[in-house]
């Protein structure tokens, strides 16, 4: 690990008063401590932000839920609201990292993790993301863990966050605060940016800018599920992960919000495939006519090819539990 400086901020405006490039906030540090003990982050600070007054989860003005950038997964999860209201995402939180980790990981920096991908944390390897304009070892080597969506010629590391996904599925707002007092309210939908030429760009926040809270919009109407397909239960990232909001009448579905996990470069959401669920009948055909929709234009490279078939069987299976139907039309 490379030498820092390191500042322990007393507000949110000190915080990113203190920011800049090559200046990285801490809070629980689960993933930004182990990148700067391998110098893949090499920060010349670290701007302390666990002590400010960003832990509450409270409700808005709109029946939705204000989440603070420090509240702690565990807490997060076991909130009455989130469990009762949001249900999705208190699935997501229980089946990310272990205990320990869900007590110290942040609602902040789970949004800003940085990927999994073998090759990014190898530093003999070659890797975009890691060294712009290196190369990407996972294209022929081991990528049975990488991108079918999303991904570019010059990336196809998936982001690992179960929190992502499900806030993604229930419409998410990211707020933020920049030095001078500038604030902006971020749609989780275009918060993070596809790898294109620059995937070491991952986000469209700026180097001054703090995560301040979450805001959740009223509960959705209809039933919430997560589902994550993993190589064992007890701890491990996402091969394909489907955060799920379904709502029926009459046996149609009237809304429908999906968002995937494991398959692309950030939590992934398809409006095309929400579409072709609405209005249809809650059967078999429909959900196979959704899940076709969702692999069109998905691609392998190797050992990541089944990640095809188990993300469209992964999303018709989830549809069926949701909706008590998986019998075939």
């Amino acid at each position: 690990m490379k030498a820092f400086d390191y500042v322990r901020a007393g507000s949110p405006d000190d915080a990113v008063g203190a920011a800049g490039e090559d200046i990285r906030f801490i809070a629980g540090g689960t993933n930004l401590l182990d990148l700067m003990k391998l110098e893949i982050e090499t920060p010349v600070r670290l701007v302390d932000i666990s002590r400010l007054d960003l832990r509450a989860i409270e409700e808005t003005d709109a029946g939705g839920l204000k989440i603070g950038a420090l509240v702690p997964n565990a807490d997060l999860a076991a909130d009455a609201r989130v469990r009762e209201r949001y249900s999705v995402l208190a699935r997501a939180l229980l089946a990310g990292a272990s205990g320990q980790l869900r007590n110290m990981a942040t609602t902040g920096g789970n949004l800003l993790q940085r990927t999994r991908c073998p090759y990014f944390y190898d530093t003999t390897m070659l890797c975009n993301k890691r060294t712009p304009g290196s190369g990407c070892s996972a294209m022929d080597g081991y990528n049975r863990m990488n991108a079918i969506l999303g991904g570019s010629e010059q990336c196809i590391a998936v982001h690992p966050s179960d929190m992502a996904v499900a806030m993604l599925a229930l419409d998410a707002v990211v707020h933020t605060l920049a030095d001078g007092g500038r604030s902006r309210a971020i749609p989780l939908d275009e918060f993070y940016r596809l790898p294109g030429d620059t995937p070491h760009i991952e986000t469209v926040l700026t180097a001054d800018e703090l995560i301040t809270h979450v805001e959740l919009p009223p509960a959705p109407m209809g039933d919430q599920t997560y589902r994550k397909v993993r190589d064992r239960a007890s701890y491990a990232f996402a091969l394909v992960s489907v955060a799920a909001v379904i709502g029926i009448e009459n046996g149609r579905i009237s809304q429908a919000a999906l968002a995937f996990g494991g398959i692309a470069p950030g939590p992934w959401r398809d409006r095309y495939v929400e579409a072709a669920l609405i209005g249809q009948p809650a059967n078999r055909a429909t959900f196979e006519t959704a899940a076709d929709r969702l692999v069109a234009n998905a691609h392998g490279y190797g050992a990541n090819d089944f990640k095809i078939p188990l993300a469209r069987n992964t999303l018709i299976g989830c549809l069926a539990r949701l909706t008590g139907n998986g019998a075939p039309a």
